[in-house]
């Protein structure tokens, strides 16, 4: 399949159902545009297409869109729409915490992770009246699971409390996902993330981070 016209049709898609969002409302107030720039060109990372820019009249939008089918020799369950800081982010802890760990913990590389979201219109939590997502900016993605080298899969739902080297390999990934991105939530932060890491790159005015 040629990637031009999946993204043609993937993005137009996605524009449609994002200007007829009939989920929960959600306020942008205190939320901070991440930046325009990118400091590498995502292509360098892996397989992808640069998108046209777009900005809706609710606030969701990315100025510098970009739909990702693979990463640093990942491939991914499905194409991924994000901007570009957030691929760099994704790419950088693939590479420093994502391999390290799986050939520790199983002697495989991870050759495929399982995107359960990406760029997404919404609320965060789908609660009404809650703030709008840090996915409406393509400034996050879910991950729930691993494929390895040698075809096992290891998903956050069942990994997680199961066999030892599974936990041990969410744990250390989602310990180093603090250092590539601002928000990191996971099985334990709330009922919203028992079976997937969200992670994204949330700019706050105190610089802060968050890390469940």
């Amino acid at each position: 399949m040629r990637l031009a016209h999946y993204s043609f049709v993937a993005g137009l898609g996605l524009l449609v159902a994002a200007c007829s969002f009939g989920g929960p409302g959600f306020t942008t107030r205190g939320l901070i545009v991440p930046t325009a720039q990118c400091a590498v060109d995502p292509s360098s990372f892996g397989v992808g297409e640069k998108l046209t820019p777009f900005e809706e009249s609710n606030g969701c939008g990315i100025p510098n869109p970009w739909q990702m089918i693979s990463l640093s020799g990942v491939e991914l369950s499905k194409p991924a729409t994000l901007n570009c800081g957030e691929i760099a982010a994704v790419n950088d802890w693939l590479n420093a915490s994502v391999q390290p760990a799986a050939e520790r913990d199983f002697g495989e590389r991870v050759v495929g992770v399982d995107v359960a979201a990406s760029y997404s219109c919404r609320a965060r939590d789908n609660r009404w009246g809650a703030r709008m997502s840090e996915h409406g900016f393509g400034n996050a993605i879910d991950i729930s699971g691993f494929t390895l080298a040698d075809g096992r899969k290891v998903t956050v739902e069942h990994g997680w409390s199961g066999r030892s080297d599974e936990r041990a390999f969410l744990r250390e990934v989602r310990k180093e996902a603090c250092g590539a991105f601002t928000t990191v939530l996971g099985p334990g932060s709330d009922r919203y993330h028992y079976n997937h890491f969200h992670l994204d790159r949330a700019v706050r005015s105190n610089a802060s981070t968050y890390c469940q």
